[in-house]
């Protein structure tokens, strides 16, 4: 599949923000320097006038706070490095003796129209009812609601979970409602067990 037009869009993209920020950073140096310039011109000067043009000079050094935070922010985020990218923690049920097959070659991957991004696993637990518990984390890089968390179990299958969220999630507490795997592809014919027997929830972070 050719990346190129997405690759350059991206990249574009993150440019204009670069620029915008620092056009934005421009605008707040000049507002600095002239309202210094008036202030000290003023020949006289009333302690209304003090008040008054001391807070311009306070607006305009906020101004130029935020457009110097805001190129920072542009910057990192077309770099990827921006801590501030949302996350998704989940949680899959499955039968105990599936994820028994959980091994260094297991691979949770979030596919998206735009990118493919490894996920953290961070454990499995047994439940009562004879099903195990798998935990793990995925970082959110792109904007879109084309999400599905794929999980490749060598041996057992292949377990497809669309992610239920929009194109910019907001964060949340709890975890939501479980969900049903949309697409289950085994090696073996009859090996895997019925649909509702795998089933996931996530939160955002």
């Amino acid at each position: 599949m050719n990346t190129l037009p997405s690759l350059w869009t991206e990249s574009a993209d993150g440019q204009l923000g670069i620029w915008m920020s620092a056009l934005a950073g421009i605008a707040a140096a000049l507002a600095v320097a002239l309202a210094m310039t008036v202030y000290f011109r003023l020949g006289y000067r009333t302690w209304r006038d003090v008040v008054r043009h001391g807070l311009a000079v306070l607006a305009a050094l906020a101004l130029l706070a935020f457009a110097a935070y805001d190129m920072r922010h542009a910057a990192l985020a077309y770099l990827g490095l921006n801590p501030s990218k949302p996350a998704v923690e989940f949680e899959i049920r499955m039968p105990r003796e599936t994820l028994a097959a959980v091994t260094a070659d297991t691979q949770i991957e979030l596919h998206t129209d735009r990118n493919q991004t490894l996920a953290l696993v961070n454990g499995v637990s047994d439940l009562t009812d004879g099903r195990a518990l798998l935990r793990g984390a995925v970082a959110l890089n792109h904007r879109t609601a084309d999400r599905m968390l794929v999980v490749n179990l060598p041996g057992k299958g292949t377990f497809e979970f669309r992610l239920r969220l929009p194109a910019e999630p907001h964060r949340t507490e709890q975890f939501g409602p479980w969900h049903l795997a949309d697409r289950i592809a085994s090696p073996l014919a009859g090996a895997v067990a019925p649909q509702d027997d795998y089933t996931i929830r996530y939160r955002v972070l």
